[in-house]
């Protein structure tokens, strides 16, 4: 058999060629966002979970969810729960076949990063 000399090329889109995009970063984040939201839902279930099991497994539970951790993360799970609100609004958009374009998608990814950092700061202010 002859043989075949073989050339080495990058697999595409290589990472040393391929600048993200916005649509490409929000995307992203929708599924990093979802990911977090069902952790989040994992320690409302273990706080509830040991208000039912007894008192001091419930102030373990509340200590940590309390505390500046909590606050943390329930902060940043506000922001994942907009974001990832107004990313499915903005795909209910595109599922009805608008917005495709490149300069509306854009506008659109950039009103679901700016509206969720807004809205968080509104529910922060009023909780």
């Amino acid at each position: 058999m002859a043989d075949v000399k073989r050339v080495e090329r990058p697999l595409s889109p290589h990472i040393q060629i391929y600048r993200p995009q916005l649509t490409s970063i929000t995307s992203i984040l929708t599924r990093i966002t979802g990911n977090a939201l069902v952790i989040t839902a994992f320690l409302v279930v273990w706080w509830l979970l040991a208000a039912a099991t007894g008192e001091e497994y419930y102030a373990t539970a509340n200590a940590v969810l309390t505390s500046w951790f909590g606050d943390l993360v329930f902060s940043l799970s506000a922001l994942g729960m907009w974001y990832h609100y107004l990313a499915g609004l903005r795909h209910l958009y595109f599922d009805a076949g608008k917005g495709l374009d490149i300069p509306t998608a854009e506008k659109l990814g950039w009103a679901c990063l700016i509206g969720s950092v807004v809205l968080t700061i509104i529910t922060i202010i009023l909780v």
